[in-house]
């Protein structure tokens, strides 16, 4: 799983093109006239930047473009989900030498966490904590096959 994760990434997105991929997670497949609408709700921005910026994001990896139309239809290429993950790995590394407590304790300190998302953070860590108590239980694969190897 990891491996295929790696092929997936991609570059970094701007804020701008990260403005784009939430119009496309919630919306999904979108024309320029479509993204553009929507970004025009929050921010006045000309026709043309939505469309130089899909066409970038395009070059770059971020979206992919259907053109068996005449107007032409634009997809995430990664979910927000693992895009999401690709900046904090980022972030975890550059700003917190790969340690996620600390990530996390400057998150909680940064911004107050509602009661709904402390009980959802505690059910993560509980579940991420019994998931490593099943791994725990059972040899890793690669040695159980390796014992048998040298016999």
């Amino acid at each position: 799983m990891m491996a295929t994760m790696s092929k997936l990434e991609l570059p970094r997105p701007t804020d701008a093109e990260l403005a784009i991929l939430r119009v496309l997670w919630e919306r999904g497949a979108s024309t320029v006239r479509q993204v553009h609408d929507v970004l025009s709700r929050e921010r006045p921005a000309a026709y043309t930047t939505a469309l130089k910026l899909l066409q970038i994001m395009t070059e770059k990896g971020l979206v992919s473009r259907d053109e068996t139309d005449r107007t032409h239809v634009y997809h995430a290429r990664l979910t927000e989900e693992q895009t999401q993950r690709q900046l904090i790995r980022d972030l975890l590394d550059r700003a917190f030498a790969g340690s996620a407590s600390k990530l996390v304790m400057q998150a909680l300190a940064a911004r107050r966490a509602s009661p709904e998302e402390l009980g959802e953070i505690r059910r993560l860590l509980q579940s991420v904590e019994s998931g490593r108590r099943e791994a725990d239980k059972e040899p890793p694969q690669d040695d159980r096959e390796d014992s048998h190897d040298r016999d």
